[in-house]
């Protein structure tokens, strides 16, 4: 089976990262990359091409999207009308209205469609999710998410909401298996940009689980955080440090009648699972080469990443508004 041919357009903190896994990345032959800040003839012995189209005119079978979010829909349309499959990284788009455009277009040229929501691939939250799917927490009461840490001078044209809590609004939608019903959002602006830098979200989900994320750039400490509490105990994801824990419900029995009809929750035993950890990133670009070859098990799908960029502005919504935001039933792909 002949090598992919794959290139890589933005040569920021993200791109140099998947420049650095498609070096080495069994079956890929790393092609070409452009970056409009890039003037040199190669990157790490790379060809560096003087503009996207060229790259994309150069016979690729797919390409990595790692430019800033305000240029996504471009540059994937061009990667369409060169017949090349990509992967953007997240969020997939600027606004719901050009995540649907890509996810249709790409839909009818027959390509792969993929989104960078790289947390899917992190050991920890994989874990989690077969956990839950298992039914290992039996019902489920609440999901919470802390993702927060220091201010990213590289993030120009989007707030804390599109470019760090979609992490957030996928894996929600993602280990749960099931979509936002309704949402309310509070933000805050201290870092003097005209994007927010902190919200704190609460919502419920389609199967009645109630969620909330708080997110910002404005802490020293670095935390990302999935708890899930159930019948059964409480889950603990920490992506940050590949960690899954459990925490167990240790329901005492009783033989005094009286209190016999209350459900205790007591500590019961904690475990820290043992995982394959493997790094997120090359396990997600595994997954885009194997989805050009024809096999699309292991990759977030357009529609998926359509999905959270509809979340992610009724979040905006609701904070400008102060209102709570109610979702239609209907997914951004349709």
């Amino acid at each position: 089976m002949s090598d992919i041919r794959m290139g890589l357009i933005g040569l920021g903190a993200m791109g140099r990262n998947h420049a650095r896994v498609l070096q080495t990345l069994d079956g890929v032959e790393f092609a070409g990359v452009f970056d409009p800040m890039w003037d040199e003839p190669t990157f790490n012995g790379t060809p560096a091409h003087g503009s996207a189209e060229e790259l994309l005119g150069s016979n690729l079978d797919g390409c990595i999207i790692a430019a800033p979010t305000s240029e996504h829909e471009v540059l994937a349309t061009l990667a369409a009308e060169s017949d090349v499959s990509v992967l953007v990284e997240k969020p997939l788009a600027h606004s719901a209205d050009a995540a649907v455009r890509l996810t249709r277009l790409f839909e009818e040229r027959g390509l792969v469609g993929a989104v960078g929501h790289i947390e899917r691939f992190n050991p920890a939250t994989v874990g989690l999710h077969q956990r839950l799917q298992s039914g290992d927490l039996g019902d489920l009461y609440q999901l919470a998410t802390r993702r927060q840490g220091p201010f990213p001078a590289r993030i120009r044209d989007v707030g804390v909401i599109m470019d760090l809590a979609t992490h957030d609004i996928d894996l929600t939608q993602w280990v749960t298996d099931s979509r936002y019903r309704s949402l309310h959002a509070w933000t805050a602006h201290k870092s003097g940009r005209d994007h927010e830098d902190l919200v704190m979200s609460g919502g419920v989900m389609t199967s009645g689980l109630i969620v909330s994320h708080h997110v910002n750039w404005l802490s020293a400490a670095k935390e990302r955080l999935t708890v899930v509490t159930g019948e059964g105990g409480t889950m603990v994801a920490d992506t940050l440090n590949a960690d899954l824990y459990y925490y167990e419900n240790r329901v005492a029995d009783t033989e005094w009648p009286a209190l016999a009809v209350f459900r205790g929750v007591g500590e019961g035993d904690m475990t820290r699972f043992a995982l394959n950890r493997r790094e997120p990133l090359l396990v997600e670009l595994e997954g885009f080469r194997d989805a050009i070859r024809g096999d699309s098990r292991n990759i977030v799908p357009f529609d998926d990443g359509a999905e959270v960029v509809r979340i992610a502005e009724a979040m905006i919504a609701s904070a400008a508004s102060a209102n709570v935001v109610v979702l239609d039933d209907s997914t951004t792909s349709g």
